[in-house]
């Protein structure tokens, strides 16, 4: 029984120090203008090579080599390599990468976005016209001008087929079809809902629709509104000329100028 103790403890030791050793490490500039990173020592684990470091998180940190991207781990290996033109942080195990056209602050304009895991393994492939990051395992993506979802498989969730899509909130997002501003804001169209299934729960009929909340969503029809619940059924009558949210399970509605 000692010697499992003892085991363990050394187990926990190491295990703590190598942890420690991950998360210490912090990015220098070096005298030629490149970064690197150091441990809480001072000691050079990454040599400066990059011209541009951002800090690590999740045990990995973005670089920039010869004006591209890519990740490195704490023991200074490229486990994304540097060969895209932008990169996102990692969220829910995944992270957007982008290969295009940048713009003179380095922002994505013209070109293909896909996701890799932590490995450096290109999960989701670079086809896609925009991608958002994923949330609640779901990631919005845009193909050929038009919205849908996919799952951290890849496969298509929601088809790409909307001409705006939201997030999801209580399991339900918004999915719209119509004409859309210079900047890609619904105009003019119709509404409705999808669940993480894929599914239509809601058809797409309201003139405007929001997010849910409280497990109910603001909707208008015809110049009038009121409030539907998850089932589409309109629990307040859409019969009022405006109608604010419920912050407190109360909602101000104004009817006839009242």
């Amino acid at each position: 029984m000692k010697n499992i103790t003892k085991v363990f403890l050394i187990a926990l030791m190491i295990a703590s120090t190598l942890f420690s050793y991950g998360q210490n490490l912090e990015k220098f500039k070096a005298d030629n203008g490149k970064y690197g990173f150091k441990d809480s020592t001072g000691a050079i684990v990454v040599e400066a090579k990059y011209e541009w470091a951002n800090d690590f998180s999740e045990g990995l940190a973005q670089v920039n080599l010869n004006g591209k991207y890519g990740f490195v781990d704490s023991s200074g290996k490229e486990v994304v390599p540097c060969k895209y033109d932008w990169i996102d942080d990692f969220f829910e195990g995944l992270a957007r990468v982008f290969i295009g056209e940048t713009d003179e602050y380095g922002s994505p304009q013209k070109g293909k976005y896909g996701f890799i895991n932590t490995e450096g393994k290109e999960v989701i492939s670079l086809k896609y016209d925009y991608a958002w990051s994923f949330s609640e395992g779901l990631a919005r993506i845009k193909l050929n001008g038009k919205w849908g979802f996919i799952n951290q498989e890849g496969k298509k969730i929601v088809p790409c087929k909307y001409d705006e899509i939201y997030n999801f909130h209580e399991g339900l997002a918004i999915v719209f079809i119509g004409k859309t501003n210079k900047y890609g804001f619904p105009k003019k169209g119709k509404y409705g809902y999808f669940n993480k299934a894929g599914k239509k729960i809601i058809p797409l009929k309201y003139d405007y629709a929001e997010s849910f909340s409280g497990g109910f969503a603001l909707v208008k029809l015809k110049g009038k509104y009121g409030f539907i619940n998850k089932e589409g059924k309109e629990v307040i009558p859409l019969k009022y000329d405006d109608v604010d949210d419920f912050p407190e399970g109360l909602a101000k509605v104004k009817l006839n100028g009242k």
